[in-house]
Parts: structure tokens; C-alpha cells; sequence
């Protein structure tokens, strides 16, 4: 998610420079743009990007806020992802006529193109190493507390100097290497983006649940917007031409998107608490919402249309903690990792008897392991509560997340912005204002449902005798309370919001909103278990973290990437299959295997094919490639990621990864472990013969100069 930045220099020592290295596998990495993977690259596949190479791919590369990653593919701003990551938008624009996630859309004119609610678009144009001016800011002998809260103040002054409002500029702070460093990543916002196309959900989510995460797959899992800026569509300097010709078996690709999370430079004790008792919360959590939505959904077509999307989401992440949780049962890569550490915890401990000075990380990182491990079982013992307070799972619904965004605005905007909540920075405030007035639809039932299981759940979590918990309710039950709150609050009505929101502690007294009130009304214990979340979890981990920073450094060197952080990662690998339980799974799936897979499944549920894809199969080349897979290292938040070949061309869209690739948030495995792209053969050929879009076909494939 850049101009050209200089590649971090061999000897620039691990005074700065805070790398977390760790010996890497194949074709393992999610690499930084700043600091590509140019020996890896060089030495395994003969390929040298160049700069300018570098710069189109990170230029062309787009991050949608809502949660994924795509790429700008024309030169009149159009902009690719999967549908799946658009569903949230092509619901929002749905109505009781015209369901878009379930049929599908498709703007054969400009003005035909539907503006989207409350969708905000990064590219990222530039990365700035700001590590020495946060940690000079955290001045020696600062407690807990007050080392954050000078952290945070640089961070919000650095934003705010580098973020601009009238030209669309975003700015953050990301922190890298567990703290070990600090880079400034400035973006192009973009707020007007327009749905352009989408197919079916049957076809672009085709074997349903069932298919998930697995392989051999068929899903024309695609989506297209359009930018525009000033009313007009943005013409990008960079977007990415389109490959008619696709990939082929053993060929070098890159992946340019944005991984969310991953945990590989975690301490074993660190992944202990998600085995034993992170993951496991989650899961019954994942659960519980599963069943609410499924029994709500079924009910009638209407109800299932507003909460499939969410449905959606809670089932792909029980999936993928599932598989998550298998990895870290799994002894084999559970030593690996302790292997790991060990390697390292030797390494710092030889020190003493080899070096007569011993250097300034020393201290902290003989302490770093028994520190984490601390912060981990107060960790441990917060989880309860920083699930139904803080992360808001208690009140569990949309309204309530603009009711406690207005209450904590009133709060902190008077407070000078080095000492507010970081989601209240004045160079976050423009993104936090766009999504908090948009007239995207909330709807009154659903949102009764959700917030009277939240209830439901936060008398569970606390006790029912919990003074907070009877004050909340206030005498009743879950579900008359959730009522009350949602048939009475004013917050779903955007001009009530931004009168608040300008208001300001007045105008939420004179309101005496009930759902504000309630925000109001758990706020004090809300922060109070974010703060010692904040002081005795996040802050000694960060000095933990960046004493190995240092340590391993000393160790391995600087050619390592940091874990994912939902910013612009390249990825690269071959286009490669698979053997499973003894069987070859090949590389690529091709059109005629789709209809088998119908066939053999009787046509029914998720393996039906819509009635067009039925129509139009006489006119397909039943041998074109559908789907096929690649070693690159990819994790969620990649869904929409480009699949690019060594000229920068488009081969492939991102939207999954099979079964095996679940232990990725861990660690890399390249024997069975693989992303799974829709091919670009595949995408032009349904555009022309399933879906006549030949206005979308001649725009990307484009002049071919």
C-alpha cells in the first residue's frame, strides 16, 4: 500500500534499524516495498526488479478500508477486487427490488454506476522511517503509562504534520517489528468510488461453505469499481495492463496486497495464550453469532439479504481459526517454532562470555521472554472483558458503534491532540467523520437481534449480580432492553449524528439519547480495561519486542520482513500444485471442470449454477483456465490482491487460500500451503460470453502498446 525509497543499508547497524530477522523458507515472506526481496528474487529465479518496476506495482496497488486489497486496472480508474470484499457495498446499495449481491450488476454506461456508501480507497504514495523521532520521545524512566502516552503524542504530532485534508492526504504511523520500527506511510484518499460490475454470489462464492478454503476450486470471484475525484474518474499515472495470455505451470508471480495480521515473530508464550485460550474465546464467540444470524436469515428472503454478508464474514473467520487452531496443535510446527526461539534465547545468553562490553538491548532482552510471558497472563485474564467493554461485542450492533464514537468525540476533540484516543488524531479524524455520516442503511430489526445477544452475552461474561450489567439493562430483560435502546435512539438518523458530533458535550446532555446514554454509561469501565490493556500488555511486549529487535539483528541481519499489519506487502512465489493425502492436485482448474463439479452434486445448493451460466455454456471455450494456485505468502486482508507476472501484468486475483494455508498466520509452509487466484483467462472470458460486457473487456484489455 510509493516514489522511490532507498533500500536499507547492509551496515547501517542495529542501532536503528530494529529488524526482527528469522531464517526464511522457500518462498516465504510479505515484504516491504522499502525493502524488497531483491537477493531472494535474484539468487532463486534470476529476476531483478527494478525501481520503476517496483514503484508501478505499489502505485497501481489499492487498500479498501472495509477490509481487503485491489488494484487500479485501466486508466480511467478502474479498480478490481474480489466480490467478496465488495459484498458489504453491493449490499448497502441493495434494495427489496434490486438485491445485488445475490444477481449481480452491471453498469454498461458511466452514469450507470452507483456510487458506493461510506467506501474509502488508499494507494499508498510514500514511506518515511520515523523510528528515531517515536522512540526519542519516550524519554528513560517513564512508567508504563506515561511511555504510551508520550508515544502516542509523537505519533498523533508526526501524523498531523504529514496528513493534508484538502488534497485527500492520509497519513499513519504504522508500527513494524513488534515496535521495532516506525514508518510514516502517507496515502491518496480516494471517497467517491462508484460499483462499476459484480456476477451472481453463486457463481462468484461457488461451492459456498462446503468449498471454502479448499481445492480444486471455481469461483469468478471478481468485483469492479471506479474512482472519481471532483466528479470525474481519476486517471491514474499507474494501473496495471491486463495478461490476455495468463500464467503458466512454474511461473515466477508477485502478489502486491495488503495481509492483515500475522503472528510469526510471537514468542511460544504468545502463541500458548491463542492455543489455549485466545483462540478458543474467539471461537465460541464465532459460534454463538453463527447460529443467531443462520436462524434469523432463514426465517425469510429479507432477513438472510440484510445479514448474509455479516453471516458471511463470521463463517470465514470460524473457518480460518478452525484451521488456525489445527496448526498450533500441530507438534511438528510447534517445534519449529520453539526451535526457533530457542536459537535465539542461546544467542542472547553466549553474549556475556563472548563480548567485554555488552550492548544497550542486552538487559531487556534476557528479561524479553519472561516479560511477554507476564503480559500474556494479564492478557489472559482481560479477555473476558476487553471482548464485551471495549471491542464492543456487549452491545453488539452498528448503532451502538455510532452511539460510543459520539460519546468519546465529545470527550476527547477539547483535549489537545497528543492526549486523545488515537481513533480521535486529527489526521484520523477525516476518515473517522466519512465513515461515521454515511447514509449507508441500518436496519431497525436487525439490529434489535444483535444488540439483545450482546446484552445476553455481557450478563454471561460479568455475572448477572454485576452492578454494571444491572445498571445496563436497567430492570429488563435482554430483549425488552435492546427494544427500548434501538426503537428509541435517534443515532440511525445522519443529521442527528452530525449535530452531536459538532455539538458536542451539550448537545448530547440536552439529547439524553438513550443508546448515547448508554455509551456514556459504560465508558468509564470501557477505558479502564483499554488502558491496562494498553500499560500492561501492549507497552512491555513493545520494550520487550524491540530489545529482540536489536537482538536479532545482531543475529541474522536485515533480510527479513516484518509480520502483516494491513499495509502494502509484495509476496512472490510459483504457480505450482499440490499433493494432498496422496494425490496430485494440479495447478489450474479450466470452465468444463465447473460444470462436472455441478454435475457430480446434482446441480443443488451451493453448487448450482445460475441460470445464465446454464444458457451461455455452448458459447465458452470449456478449456479456459478457471482458477489455479501459487506458493506466494498471502493471509487474510490479500483477498483482491492483484496476481502479477514479471512485466507487471495482471494473471490472477487473489480470493482465498486452500486449507493448508490456514497456519500461515504462524508460520510459512510451501509443501502444501498455497493462494488461490481467479485466473485472468477466466475473468475476460465470462465478461464477454456470460455477461456481454464487452465495454469492460475493451476498457481492460486496452491499448496493448
Amino acid at each position: 500500500m510509493m516514489p522511490r525509497f532507498c533500500t536499507l543499508a547492509a551496515g547501517a547497524a542495529l542501532l536503528g534499524l530494529l529488524m526482527i530477522p528469522t531464517e526464511t523458507y522457500g518462498d516465504e515472506g510479505m515484504w516491504l516495498f522499502n525493502n524488497p526481496p531483491r537477493a531472494q528474487l535474484k539468487e532463486r529465479y534470476g529476476f531483478e526488479p527494478t525501481d520503476a518496476w517496483l514503484d508501478h506495482v505499489r502505485m497501481s496497488s489499492v487498500r479498501f478500508n472495509s477490509g481487503g486489497s485491489g488494484s487500479f486496472v485501466s486508466a480511467d480508474g478502474l479498480v478490481m477486487t474480489n466480490h467478496h470484499v465488495g459484498a458489504g457495498d453491493l449490499d448497502k446499495l441493495s434494495t427489496p427490488e434490486k438485491n445485488y449481491l445475490r444477481d449481480g450488476f452491471h453498469a454498461k454506461t458511466r452514469d450507470q454506476e452507483i456510487k458506493c456508501k461510506g467506501l474509502e480507497l488508499n494507494v499508498l504514495l510514500g514511506i518515511k522511517v520515523v523510528t528515531d523521532e517515536v522512540t526519542a520521545a519516550v524519554k528513560p524512566g517513564l512508567s508504563p503509562a506515561e511511555a504510551f502516552k508520550a508515544r502516542q503524542a509523537k505519533i498523533a504530532e508526526i501524523e498531523k504534520a504529514a496528513a493534508d485534508e484538502k488534497t485527500n492526504i492520509r497519513a499513519d504511523v504504522v508500527t513494524l517489528y513488534a515496535g521495532g520500527q516506525y514508518h510514516l506511510y502517507t496515502f491518496k484518499k480516494y471517497t467517491d468510488i462508484r460499483l462499476v460490475f459484480a456476477p451472481e454470489k453463486q457463481i462468484a462464492f461457488y461451492g459456498g461453505d462446503p468449498d471454502n478454503f479448499e481445492y480444486p476450486r471455481f469461483d469468478l470471484d471478481m468485483c469492479f469499481f471506479r474512482v472519481y475525484e471532483n466528479e470525474k474518474a481519476v486517471q491514474p499515472q499507474h494501473y496495471l495492463k491486463w495478461s490476455p495470455a495468463g500464467s503458466k505451470e512454474g511461473e515466477l508471480v508477485f502478489v502486491s496486497g495488503h495481509p492483515g495480521r500475522t503472528n510469526r515473530q510471537n514468542t511460544t508464550a504468545e502463541l500458548k495464550y491463542l492455543r489455549d485460550t485466545g483462540y478458543p474465546y474467539v471461537l465460541n464467540r464465532l459460534n454463538r453469532l453463527e447460529v443467531l444470524l443462520n436462524s434469523w436469515g432463514g426465517r425469510s428472503e429479507r432477513n438472510m439479504q440484510r445479514a448474509e454478508e455479516e453471516l458471511f464474514g463470521i463463517q470465514n473467520s470460524r473457518k480460518a481459526r478452525i484451521g488456525g487452531l489445527a496448526g498450533l496443535m500441530d507438534p511438528q510446527l510447534f517445534g519449529r517454532k520453539v526451535a526457533e526461539e530457542k536459537r535465539l534465547v542461546d544467542y542472547i545468553a553466549s553474549l556475556e562470555s563472548k563480548l567485554g562490553t555488552l550492548p544497550d538491548w542486552y538487559k531487556d532482552g534476557r528479561a524479553a521472554f519472561d516479560t511477554i510471558a507476564a503480559a500474556e497472563k494479564v492478557r489472559a485474564s482481560l479477555i473476558q472483558e476487553a471482548t464485551v467493554l471495549e471491542n464492543g461485542a456487549g452491545f453488539n450492533s452498528h448503532s451502538f458503534g455510532i452511539a460510543r464514537t459520539l460519546a468519546r468525540a465529545a470527550d476527547e476533540l477539547p483535549k489537545p491532540p497528543g492526549e486523545r484516543l488515537r481513533e480521535f488524531a486529527d489526521a484520523r479524524l477525516p476518515s473517522l467523520k466519512f465513515q461515521l455520516f454515511s447514509d449507508e442503511p441500518i436496519f431497525e430489526d436487525l439490529e434489535t437481534l444483535k444488540l439483545a445477544d450482546g446484552l445476553q452475552f455481557l450478563a454471561i461474561t460479568l455475572g448477572p449480580d454485576s452492578e454494571l450489567v444491572k445498571k445496563v439493562l436497567a430492570g429488563k430483560s435482554p430483549r425488552e432492553r435492546a427494544y427500548e435502546l434501538i426503537s428509541g435512539t435517534k443515532v440511525r438518523d445522519v443529521e442527528f449524528r452530525k449535530k452531536m458530533f459538532d455539538g458536542g458535550k451539550a448537545a448530547l446532555d440536552e439529547a439524553k439519547d438513550p443508546l448515547i446514554e448508554l455509551a456514556r454509561l459504560v465508558d468509564p469501565a470501557s477505558r479502564a480495561v483499554r488502558k491496562r490493556f494498553e500499560t500492561e500488555v501492549d507497552e512491555p511486549k513493545r520494550t520487550a519486542y524491540t530489545a529482540l529487535a536489536k537482538a536479532r539483528y545482531a543475529m541474522d541481519g536485515d533480510k527479513v520482513y516484518p509480520d502483516a499489519t494491513f499495509t502494502l506487502r509484495l509476496a512472490f512465489g510459483t504457480v505450482k500444485g499440490y499433493t494432498e493425502d496422496g494425490k496430485q492436485i494440479p495447478a489450474f482448474t479450466t470452465m468444463d471442470g465447473l460444470y462436472k463439479r455441478s454435475a457430480e452434486q446434482g446441480n443443488k445448493g451451493p453448487f448450482e449454477l445460475p441460470p445464465r451460466w446454464v444458457e451461455r455454456k455452448a458459447k465458452l471455450d470449456l478449456g479456459t483456465p478457471f482458477n489455479f494456485v501459487c506458493t506466494a505468502d498471502i493471509i487474510g486482508g490479500n483477498s483482491g490482491s492483484p496476481v502479477v507476472n514479471q512485466k507487471g501484468e495482471v494473471v490472477g486475483l487473489i480470493f482465498d487460500g486452500n486449507i493448508e494455508s490456514l497456519i500461515l498466520d504462524f508460520i510459512y509452509d510451501q509443501q502444501t500451503a498455497r493462494a488461490v487466484s481467479v485466473d485472468s483467462r477466466a475473468i475476460i472470458e465470462a465478461l464477454k460470453k456470460v455477461y456481454d460486457a464487452t465495454d469492460l473487456v475493451d476498457e481492460l484489455l486496452g491499448p496493448r502498446g
